[in-house]
């Protein structure tokens, strides 16, 4: 499988010089899925068909992830800023005719959706993050536990050409390794769905593309992060907040008392699932979000 199912069809938007690959499927009103790493949209395989019923479903591929393209990194990886890749995204939606719509981000995408909420606050009726505690806040809460969970924030973000070089000689290795390590206990990918990330991810290109987007979450970001604290920005749009409760974020934080420092109007809870928490638990996922959603 490397495609969504019908009534998706493809296409591909122009978001300021960056060709972004787009599933849209449905009618209603628009709902936007961002996927994470080390993913494409078709992590929502399992959620976004039901949600076509009566929605509009626009699920891309992040720039420099899947079939998008993947603008060689510029030096500070400032081009793989969660506002450069927000952009993309709201550049996508009204593309497609919609100037609001709904919000759903899971893992990187859904730090994507947490910098499109405060850079385009009126562009977002409601917001979903999934498995996520903010880039502020984890580097600010650095300890034991995330040095060894999430060791990959450090790997990917470390310069020299390190990561790209290590990870060009075993993608596989590296994306086997990714994905399964964040399951939760027992669970496993479809080895067809695997074999679609691994090829996806093989791609030099796409290995130096989102390993910028690591370092941009320990650069750019931190400081975009930053002045947005400082001046005062919240999330002002009702968020659902859904953790794995087998996950690192469900093991390590009190989500819903982080986000509550970053958004006016949070609600949400734990997921019987690992990190991936569409691809684990995709019936609970459709029932929160068609309730959020509705």
């Amino acid at each position: 499988m490397t495609q969504l199912p019908e009534p998706f069809t493809y296409r591909r938007v122009d978001a300021d010089g960056v060709s972004i690959n787009v599933a849209v499927g449905g009618q209603g009103d628009p709902v936007l899925l961002l996927h994470g790493y080390p993913q494409t949209h078709l992590m929502w395989r399992d959620v976004a068909p039901d949600l076509a019923r009566d929605h509009t479903v626009v699920v891309p591929d992040l720039r420099g992830y899947g079939a998008s393209d993947k603008p060689a990194p510029d030096d500070d990886a400032r081009n793989y800023g969660k506002r450069a890749m927000a952009a993309d995204q709201v550049a996508v939606m009204q593309s497609l005719g919609f100037d609001r719509f709904a919000l759903v981000g899971h893992d990187r995408g859904a730090r994507v959706s947490h910098r499109l909420v405060l850079d385009h606050p009126d562009a977002v009726t409601r917001l979903a993050l999934l498995d996520i505690v903010p880039t502020r806040h984890v580097f600010a809460n650095v300890d034991r536990a995330l040095a060894f969970g999430y060791f990959h924030w450090f790997f990917l973000a470390t310069g020299g050409d390190v990561p790209e070089t290590l990870l060009r000689g075993a993608p596989e290795f590296w994306i086997r390794t990714m994905v399964e390590r964040l399951l939760a206990p027992g669970v496993t990918m479809e080895p067809e769905v695997m074999d679609h990330y691994i090829a996806a991810f093989s791609d030099p290109a796409t290995i130096a593309a989102t390993t910028a987007d690591y370092k941009a979450g320990a650069g750019i970001d931190l400081t975009d992060d930053e002045e947005t604290w400082e001046a005062g920005q919240r999330i002002e749009c009702p968020t659902l907040v859904l953790w794995g409760e087998h996950g690192f974020v469900g093991k390590n934080y009190d989500p819903l008392a982080v986000w509550r420092e970053y958004g006016r109007d949070v609600t949400g809870r734990a997921m019987p699932s690992g990190h991936f928490i569409p691809e684990e638990a995709p019936q609970e996922t459709l029932a929160e979000l068609r309730r959020w959603l509705s």
